[in-house]
């Protein structure tokens, strides 16, 4: 099956595996549902049938001691060797016939070191633990549940150690490929370094198998010098931790392939998309060009944007197979985009119990929150709520307060332990733009507290820093805002606009949180411009905006909100500097002022 929009990240996985030298062991990110896992497996299999890296591995009777001897032959030798060295035991092949066919000094020395057969005749027997005889394909282990034991071997208690050992999936992959989640390797400390020893202890094997390997029950055989290619497939997160936690990372796993989670949404990718359903869909309903529409909607919905597609593909095929339950259900031959919109409509219902219970809420009054009228320093702004796979927005009332004081702004949910360190960022910037805006000729001088009303639970992102920032203008100026419009975006300290994410749960929450009293005709939403692109709308608000029912304001300058929230002019400053009179930055500036002044006599 093809891997689609993942093009960067393939090339890079396959010169990582094309790479037979230390250190080019693989870290493949990426989200679950990308394919990380599909894409490594067929990259293996385009390589694996060159077998000439393979080696057969036997540990062979050392004498007294805890170290065990290997010795490596060539693809299938090993077994031909346990047939000629118990054949010498056995006196039916004399010693110069036995070096004849084996003329290595490593077997001259240990079978100068060999009992007599009769007295010891399990000397003579080989611990095969890699015999490649049959193999036409390098090995490509999956380590589902890694431990000690399963990683690296065991050895039973005998009075022959080299016949107790047992290898783990380490070495029984060497020559080939061990592909491991990195979450459940590096999760267990002890593991994540004992493996750590084993990529090191692998470079250094290579040029001497003299190098002792792990003590497994008392008992040190020695390492396979064999490369074993490590890939471990976690997440960008995990991987940006090892590389900031580990100084070394970087030099074990050189090839990093990211797996993004969106893709161009391209004829090509689209074909990919569609063909990958098609593959997946064969025990389903036949589904027709409306079905595969709509499922392409979906994947840029998912994606968050129109001019891309998700590359979480089984996402799309977990949808695809709802439809098809649903199609069947209903006697029908094939799968429609009614039924995809169907399935998707019966995901947000079945997951809609906390949304339902928030509108529940604004509807009896017990989340006091306005949804017609204006008032001073309160702004209803959006939030996104997250229910395992599933999310939805809901309205969050944003209220600021000020007074004199040196104190700046304080974020109560920091005060409280309920804000996360990119949502204090967010307020600190905050205080940057009213220095950079308004505070040039006098001191920024004032204690204001910003909080989100009726929020228990912790905020964080950035995505609330407008509606924090107009809460806050409109409690210095003391003008009053709409409260029909609820605002998510980021602002810079420059009073650059930024787009958030989750743009579409956002205006559908407060989409939903205002039909439950009944649409106005004046209420929607206010966003940055650059979330355009990101819109993929239900049907009932595409219809509700055709009626003029709903709206969405894009804006591409904090200004320009400002006088959409307060029906004030903002105001642009002259050659002197100065707003113009009556203007709403000419209010905040001298509201900002009288603040200052207010401290000085104070103090």
């Amino acid at each position: 099956m093809d891997i689609v929009g993942q093009e960067k990240a393939i090339s890079l996985l396959s010169l990582g595996l094309a790479m037979d030298r230390a250190g080019y062991n693989i870290y493949l990110s990426g989200d679950d549902g990308s394919g990380r896992l599909s894409a490594v497996m067929k990259e293996i299999r385009q390589i694996e049938g060159d077998t000439s890296v393979l080696r057969d591995a036997a540990y062979v009777w050392s004498g007294s001691g805890s170290r065990i001897k290997l010795l490596l032959f060539g693809k299938g030798e090993a077994a031909a060797f346990q047939n000629d060295l118990e054949d010498y035991g056995k006196g039916s092949l004399s010693e110069a016939g036995l070096h004849a066919r084996w003329h290595r000094d490593d077997i001259a020395s240990f079978v100068s070191m060999l009992p007599p057969y009769s007295e010891m005749p399990e000397a003579y027997r080989l611990n095969i633990v890699l015999d490649h005889g049959r193999s036409v394909r390098r090995p490509a282990i999956i380590e589902s549940h890694p431990s000690h034991q399963s990683l690296f071997g065991t050895a039973e208690r005998s009075r022959f150690p080299h016949l107790s050992v047992r290898l783990g999936s380490y070495q029984e992959a060497a020559g080939g490929f061990l592909i491991m989640d990195a979450e459940e390797i590096t999760g267990d400390e002890a593991l994540w370094k004992t493996l750590k020893r084993y990529l090191e202890m692998t470079e250094r094997a290579m040029a001497s198998t003299a190098v002792p390997g792990e003590m497994i029950n008392s008992v040190r055989p020695s390492p396979i010098p064999i490369l074993t290619k490590v890939i471990l497939i976690g997440t960008e997160d995990t991987y940006s931790k090892l590389i900031d936690k580990d100084g070394k990372f970087a030099h074990y796993f050189r090839i990093a392939p990211e797996f993004d989670y969106t893709m161009p949404r391209s004829e090509e990718n689209m074909r990919g998309t569609v063909s990958f359903l098609k593959t997946i869909g064969n025990a389903f309903l036949e589904a027709d060009d409306s079905a595969y529409a709509s499922l392409l909607r979906y994947s840029s919905w998912l994606a968050e944007n129109r001019d891309r597609l998700t590359t979480e593909l089984s996402l799309l095929g977990d949808l695809l197979g709802e439809a098809n339950l649903l199609a069947e259900s209903r006697g029908r031959d094939s799968i429609s985009g009614q039924d995809v919109d169907e399935a998707i409509s019966r995901r947000q219902w079945h997951a809609s119990v906390s949304e339902e219970s928030i509108n529940n809420e604004i509807r009896t009054g017990e989340m006091v929150i306005a949804l017609t009228g204006s008032k001073v320093g309160i702004v209803n702004g959006l939030a996104v709520m997250d229910r395992g796979a599933s999310s939805f927005g809901t309205p969050a009332v944003i209220s600021a307060t000020v007074a004199p004081g040196s104190e700046g702004i304080v974020n109560i949910e920091h005060e409280a332990g309920l804000s996360g360190g990119i949502h204090d960022k967010g307020l600190l910037i905050l205080e940057g733009y009213l220095r950079h805006r308004y505070a040039r000729t006098f001191p920024l001088s004032l204690y204001a507290g910003i909080c989100f009303e009726q929020s228990y639970a912790e905020v964080d992102g950035d995505s609330a820093s407008l509606g924090e920032l107009y809460a806050l203008l409109s409690a210095i100026s003391e003008v009053p805002l709409r409260q029909d419009i609820a605002v998510t975006g980021s602002v810079s300290q420059m009073g650059a606009l930024l787009p958030v994410g989750g743009i579409n749960e956002k205006i559908q929450g407060f989409f939903n949180a205002c039909s439950v009293s009944g649409l106005t005709g004046t209420q929607g939403v206010m966003i940055p411009v650059q979330n355009i692109s990101s819109l993929i709308l239900p049907a009932a608000i595409e219809e509700a905006m055709d009626r003029k029912m709903f709206h969405i304001w894009a804006i591409s300058e904090v200004d320009e909100g400002a006088e959409l929230l307060t029906g004030i002019r903002s105001g642009q400053r002259d050659r002197k500097g100065a707003f113009p009179p009556v203007s709403f930055n000419r209010r905040v500036e001298d509201g900002l002022r009288n603040l200052w002044r207010y401290s000085q006599e104070k103090g």
